[in-house]
C-alpha cells in the first residue's frame, strides 16, 4: 500500500526532512510512505488569496495517484484518537487502495478541493506550523501501523 502525502510547500528545514525520512524508513516494504512537495504560490502584498488557494488545490488534486483514496487534512475534518486512527489505517490497508493525504498551503484548502476529495481529517484543534504537521503526520501514521501490526512501538 502506498501512502502518499501531497503537501504545498518546499524547502523545509533539515530537521523536518530528517524526521520524515526516519519515519518513512520504519515502514515495512508492504507499506510505502511517500512525500510530494508542491510549490506554494507566491503571496504578494495584495494577493488574491482565494485564487491562490484554488490553484494550489488543483495542484494537490493533480498529485493524487489514479485510483487512490484522497483525504484532505483540514481543521474542520474528523478528529481521531490514536486508536481510531489505527482503526482507519487498518481499513485503508484492507481496502486495497492507495491513500493520498492532502496538505494545503498557509491559507488552507479551497472549497473546490475539499468537495472534490469529500473526506477530511483534522490533526486536532491546535494550529501547527506546516513543517511540524508533516512530522506529526508521519509519526502518527507509523504509530497507527504499529498498533495494527502489534509492533511494540506504541505503548499505553
Amino acid at each position: 500500500m502506498l501512502i502518499k502525502v501531497a503537501a504545498i510547500g518546499q524547502r523545509m528545514p533539515q530537521w523536518v526532512t530528517t524526521a520524515w525520512q526516519q519515519y518513512a524508513r520504519r515502514f515495512p516494504q508492504a507499506v510505502s510512505l511517500e512525500l510530494a512537495e508542491l510549490a506554494m504560490r507566491r503571496r504578494a502584498k495584495n494577493a488574491d488569496i482565494e485564487r491562490l488557494r484554488v490553484q494550489e488545490g488543483r495542484a494537490l488534486l493533480a498529485a493524487v495517484p489514479k485510483g487512490a483514496r484522497a483525504i484532505a487534512l483540514d481543521i474542520k475534518g474528523k478528529s481521531w484518537s490514536t486508536r481510531e486512527l489505527a482503526s482507519e489505517f487498518e481499513g485503508w490497508m484492507s481496502g486495497g487502495r492507495d491513500i493520498c493525504l492532502l496538505i494545503g498551503g498557509p491559507d488552507g484548502l479551497s472549497a473546490d478541493c475539499l468537495s472534490a476529495v469529500g473526506e477530511s481529517w483534522s490533526l486536532g484543534p491546535l494550529t501547527l506550523p506546516h513543517p511540524l504537521a508533516r512530522v506529526v503526520l508521519a509519526e502518527q501514521l507509523y504509530r497507527a501501523w504499529s498498533i495494527v501490526n502489534h509492533h511494540p512501538y506504541h505503548r499505553e
